[in-house]
């Protein structure tokens, strides 16, 4: 950095921070997410302010001889970082077994490191990472569209006490639509009238909605002896990022 910046500079180098944390944040508002356009342009244009103060206290260096205290530039940025990361919580929600805002926090933290490059006058870097972060949100999410992933959902079947219900034959009609059925956990009511299965489900497709409806469930549904049939979408295993 350099030890002593005109205005033209300064202005510049705001001025790129507003444009790249605007393209940055332009991807966040149309997928509606809670860190908009104006959220990721403060964060980014933040860190970039307390770069170009850096830069422009730079060059008081050194001590009282009778002070113990010596400043160090590099805890603005490295403080910035720090409190984004208290935004980049705060933007990551927890909705039963799915965590949304995960992209949206690393967003929010990218944006921030974007400002501290412009910030500190590292023009080149800092345009080559908004161009890299605007491929990586937009043009990298249709890749990410292709790629199968593995899904889980829960079926309920509720049947009566008295029907067969052939556990066997259900686990291979669903395997060869390609779900595979986990142990089955069973439970009575109305006095051990009725019985009610439930399973996990993991099957693996380029979307989670792509089988928001599997065909089989209506076949099942109209068994014999089948009550009541639920089907409820979930994760696997683990929590879901999602964060479109």
């Amino acid at each position: 950095m350099a030890t002593s910046l005109e205005w033209y500079e300064v202005a510049l180098r705001l001025a790129l921070t507003i444009l790249g944390g605007g393209l940055l944040g332009i991807d966040r508002t149309e997928r509606s997410r809670a860190a908009g356009l104006r959220t990721v342009l403060l964060v980014s244009l933040a860190a970039s302010l307390a770069m170009v103060l850096a830069n422009l206290m730079i060059a008081t260096r050194g001590k009282a001889s009778d002070s113990f205290v010596q400043l160090d530039m590099m805890r603005l940025p490295l403080g910035i970082l720090t409190g984004v990361g208290f935004i980049g919580a705060g933007a990551i929600i927890r909705r039963q077994d799915i965590v949304l805002g995960v992209t949206t926090a690393a967003t929010l933290w990218f944006a921030s490191v974007v400002g501290l490059c412009f910030g500190s006058g590292q023009i080149w870097l800092g345009i080559a990472g908004v161009a890299l972060g605007f491929v990586a949100l937009g043009g990298l999410r249709r890749i990410e569209d292709r790629l199968p992933q593995d899904h889980r959902a829960s079926l309920v079947l509720v049947v009566d006490a008295a029907a067969a219900l052939d556990v066997p034959e259900l686990h291979s009609r669903l395997s060869t639509a390609g779900y595979m059925l986990g142990p089955a956990t069973i439970s009575y009511s109305d006095h051990g009238q009725r019985r009610e299965y439930c399973w996990d489900v993991v099957w693996t497709s380029r979307h989670a909605a792509e089988l928001p409806s599997p065909p089989f469930l209506d076949e099942i549904a109209g068994r014999p002896g089948v009550v009541a049939l639920a089907w409820r979408p979930g994760s696997l295993g683990k929590f879901q990022a999602t964060d479109l």
